[in-house]
This record gives structure tokens, sequence and C-alpha cells, in this order.
């Protein structure tokens, strides 16, 4: 009767005061920190779900039941577990077949690509794969990662499940009827038309294939901009796929479990679950073995009953491995995962990291992964991250990015573009998984700046007093190339020597009509180009300097030419004073610089 009431009961059946205290007593002996609700349903402080947590009334996988066995207590040297029929369970329970392990580390990456804030980690789809079909059935899959058969949930029909009435005509389940959750991750038809992919790059989406179901998982629990390595949005992805605390307590036990440390096994020779939320003590029905438990392991040959206390007795000591078994056996204790070996971060290499706006960054941030020794560790997950007011990126519009350390200890950030906005900010790395102080690095956006300015056209600008000159064009470059949305200024100097703005001659209009000799604000096109602003001529002659600069130091002077006719003769040649013959100038305009 405990083992009964140990097991999550269905839906509508743990409303009873005599189920809430049996959960309640078993709850007490099976993990610390669990305790129960006034409903009977099984929470971990501070990770019961709260009113609209989860993303929406529905769940990839119909809230179909699933295995409720919990990781062994003494994660990550998991010990034997009884009455489970099969040899060296230890090395079941803590390893995971080889090809549904590479599934997982292949989702991951791909999900690292293409959604690096969500900071997927494959333990969380090994977990989720634990819980949904116990590992693809202990990895009975074929070279490609397809189910040698499938693997179906109950039909939806409403009798102690949800009621789901078919929405693919049979195509995945079988059942025209009803809709069943499909394949290793379970997910029910209708969620699949939309959330599957294609993992093994066969040019199918097939639920029944662990490469395909495990990129669609990650992508489903990926959504909503979520960040996995965020609790909160952690237990949201959880009780997105099945809408149950329980089921977020057991995945979050096997993610903390296989993240402690796991080990590939042979494909086939994982160890099958045996308790179900439904209270079902089989495997999931399937085609063509719907009803048929799975056929017990070799049981290795009796040896006689070691005291209490000793190996296989009584006490709490592990059952000796039996030699014959068809699994490999684990090490004698589990590895600690790269992550767990990092005792700190240094920068590798990176210098100041600088670009004008708009550009990409020519240097990366790097951070190097070192033990205690300051030697290397390979297969880290770094995270960099932006950090500070600016709209700089990475590469892809994305202010955070995770990198996985190279053989070298080394992770290399992705590029940095830079925005239009200038200034300092900085950009951290972490250790993802691990609480030890990160990496900083200093960057700096610079204004956009041209390092030549030239005159787009040769010929002599002139003109008679009181009129206009012909347009100035002008193209600014930097290093050779087009120099886009770089700031000028135009100014009439007083002379080459003097730089101060010549109150006589040549003028500009502001928007009131005004004269003003310098205006600021200019900027050329994508191209680097820039017409001024129309000229006008004043009643002075002579010739005048009009000096054009623009951030980055490039400057142009041009040569302005006021000559009056007089039978065909130019009458004066003044420097900007005015020489000769020149009529008086009107009264100075008064007109701000721009």
């Amino acid at each position: 009767m405990a083992a009964q009431f140990g097991r999550r009961l269905c839906k509508g059946a743990a409303t009873t005061a005599v189920a809430a205290a049996a959960v309640a007593a078993l709850s007490a002996s099976q993990a610390p920190g669990v305790t129960v609700d006034g409903q009977g349903r099984q929470t971990t402080s501070g990770t019961a779900p709260s009113p609209g947590e989860t993303a929406d009334g529905g769940s990839a996988t119909g809230n179909s039941p699933y295995y409720t066995d919990l990781p062994p207590l003494n994660s990550p040297n998991p010990s034997p577990t009884s009455g489970t029929g099969t040899v060296d369970p230890s090395a079941a329970e803590a390893g995971i077949p080889a090809t549904v392990l590479d599934a997982y580390k292949q989702a991951e990456a791909a999900l690292r690509e293409k959604k690096p804030g969500c900071n997927l980690p494959w333990q969380l789809l090994a977990a989720i794969g634990k819980v949904e079909s116990g590992q693809a059935r202990g990895g009975r899959v074929d070279a490609d990662g397809t189910t040698l058969s499938p693997i179906l949930g109950p039909q939806l029909d409403g009798n102690g499940f949800a009621l789901i009435k078919d929405t693919d005509d049979g195509a995945y389940d079988g059942n025209s009827t009803y809709d069943q959750a499909v394949g290793p991750m379970q997910f029910i038809p209708s969620t699949w038309k939309w959330a599957g992919r294609d993992g093994n790059a066969d040019g199918r989406k097939d639920p029944n294939n662990i490469y395909d179901a495990a990129l669609a998982a990650g992508h489903y629990l990926c959504r909503f901009d979520w960040d996995l390595s965020d609790r909160r949005d952690l237990r949201k992805a959880i009780l997105s796929y099945n809408n149950s605390t329980d089921y977020l307590n057991t995945v979050l036990s096997w993610l903390e479990y296989y993240r402690k440390g796991t080990h590939e096994i042979p494909d086939g020779s994982g160890a099958l679950p045996g308790d179900r939320s439904d209270n079902g003590t089989t495997v999931r029905p399937s085609s063509p073995v719907s009803a048929t438990p799975p056929a017990p392991r070799p049981t290795p040959t009796p040896k006689p009953t070691p005291p209490p206390g000793k190996p296989g007795g009584a006490g709490p000591g592990p059952k000796p491995t039996d030699p014959g078994s068809p699994t490999t056996p684990p090490p004698a204790t589990t590895p600690p995962t790269p992550t767990d070996t990092v005792d700190h971060l240094e920068a590798a290499g990176t210098a100041t990291l600088t670009a004008m706006a708009g550009d990409t960054f020519d240097t990366r941030a790097a951070a190097r992964a070192e033990t205690d020794a300051g030697e290397a560790v390979a297969k880290v997950r770094i995270r960099f991250t932006v950090q500070g007011d600016t709209d700089t990126t990475f590469t892809g519009g994305e202010s955070v990015a995770t990198v996985v350390t190279n053989a070298s200890g080394v992770a290399v950030a992705p590029a940095l573009q830079a925005g239009e906005k200038t200034g300092a900010f900085a950009v951290r790395a972490v250790v993802v998984g691990r609480d030890i102080p990160g990496v900083a690095y200093k960057a700096n956006v610079t204004e956009r700046a041209a390092d030549t300015l030239v005159r787009t056209g040769d010929a002599a600008l002139t003109c008679t007093p009181g009129g206009e000159f012909a347009e100035v064009g002008l193209k600014a470059t930097y290093g050779g190339a087009a120099a886009g949305k770089v700031a000028a200024t135009a100014t009439l100097v007083t002379s080459a020597d003097d730089p101060a703005v010549n109150d006589k001659g040549p003028y500009f209009k502001d928007a009131d009509g005004k004269a003003v000799r310098s205006l600021k604000g200019l900027k050329t096109d994508a191209d680097g180009l820039l017409t001024l602003p129309r000229l006008y001529a004043d009643d002075i002659t002579g010739t005048f300097l009009l000096r054009v600069t623009t951030a980055g130091g490039a400057t142009l002077t041009v040569e302005l030419t006021v000559a009056a006719a007089e039978n065909g003769n130019e009458t004066g040649t003044g420097t900007g004073a005015g020489t000769g013959s020149e009529a008086p100038s009107p009264a100075p305009s008064t007109g701000p610089d721009a």
C-alpha cells in the first residue's frame, strides 16, 4: 500500500485526506525538502508553481503519464536498487545509452548556436527523456536514432487523462479517434505538428527518432526567450512540458543527478523505469508489444548471503556487479564533469576592445578555464554578456553568447557589432553552472571617423557679389573605404593660418534665412558623400577659404572667389578683408553659428 501511494496518483484521485497523508509520509523518506500541499501533491520548497507560471494551458505531452522513478540518493555514484530485474543497475541508472546521449548533446549544440541566450543544458533533455521514456526504453534505437518500436502513451480519452481527440488522423500514433503521446520525448501530435524538427538531417521530422525529438524538445523549452540558467525560467519551461508539480520535481531531481556526472553505456543496455504517474508498472503501451512488460535481464548466479552491512546483505552496502553482465560497468566513482574541475577563469590574450560606431570589432573577447593548478579545462560552457549603456551586441543581435572551451581551455566569444551609441561598456565572462568569479573586458565605441576628405568635382568655385556658388560636393573615406555617417563641420575661416570664423565674405543661411559662416552637425551619407548647403556671396570681392573637418581629423580647404564683372575683367583679389576697389560690405550678419 505504501508503494502504491508513493507513486503520483491520477489527477483527481489525490483529493482525499488519506492520500495526502500517505504521500506526505513517503515524501519525507524520499528526498530532503519535499513537502505536500493541501491537495496531497508533492512540492519542493521554493519550487511550487504559482498561478500563471506556466506558459499556457497546454503542454508538449498533453500532460500524459510519466515515469516517477527517482535517482539514487547517493548520486553521482548510484547504488543498486532492488526489484528492477536488471543486472548492474548502478551502471544503467547513471549511464545514458550512447546514441541517446549523442542526440541530447547535438541538440544542445544546435540551440547554443540558434538561441544562445536560452542556455539549454543537455542534462535537462536527459532528465526529461528519462522521465518520459526511460531514455528511449534504455536506448533501444537503431543506428539513425529511431526507436526499434513506437513508444506510445495511453490514448487521451478523458478516462483518467486529458481528453484530446485525434488531430493527426492517426499519422503519428496510429489512433484516429484520440491522440496519444509519441516517441522518446512523448510529444502529442498537435504539438509535434509545429514543434517537430529534423535533428539528423534526413529530411524528415519523426517523433520516434531521438535526434528529431531531442532537437524539438530543445526548441520547445527555449521558446518565449526563456533563459534556462535562470531558476524561474527553468521551472516555467519544465511545467510547460507537463503541467504537474510532481513532474517538475522529478525532472529537477534527474537534472541535478546528471549534472553531477554520468557516463555512456551501449545502446539497448539501459534499465527500464518501473513506476508511472498513473500507477502503471509496465512500459508505455506500444506496437507490437503494447501490453507486454520488458523481458527480464539474466539473473546472476546466487551467492551466499553476506552478513548485514556487507555488499549484498541487509545493510546499506551496494551489491556486487555481476561479472557476466552485458552492460559496461561504471568506474568505481563517477568522475567530476569538466565544469566541476574549473577553479577560475583567465582572460585569454584579449586586447582592448575598440571599434567605431557601426563597425565590427576586430578583437574578440576570449576566456580560458583553468583548474587550481593552472591546467586547461576543455568542454566547459562560458557565457559572455554585454553589459553597460550600449547598443553594441554580438553578431546576430544577441547581448548574450555561450561558447564551449576548446582543447586549450579557451572559449572565444562571437564578434561584437558596434551600434551607434558611443562610449565605454564591458563584456563579462562566467562559467555556466559554477559560482566562481568571472572576468571582465573593457570595451569602447568611438564616433565614426574619416582620414581623407576630397572634393567630388574640380571646377573652380566663383561667383559675383551678391550671387550664389555652385554646390560643393565632398567624399570622406577611412582606410580607403567610404566613411559613412561621419560628422563634419564647415567653416569660412579668416586665413590659412587663422582658423577663426571670418565675419565677411561668403556665407551659409540658417533655417531663418540669416547669414552664418560655420555649420556643425553635417554628416556624410552611407557612401561617405556630403553635399554642403548652398553658399552665398555678399558684396565683398576677393578670395576666401572654406575649411571642412570631420571626426577622425580629415580636413579639406577650398578656395572661394568673389569677383565683380567690369568689361570682363576681375577687379578684386582680396583675401577676405577685401582689397582694391571693393564695395563696402553691408552690416555683418549676427546670425548664430550652427
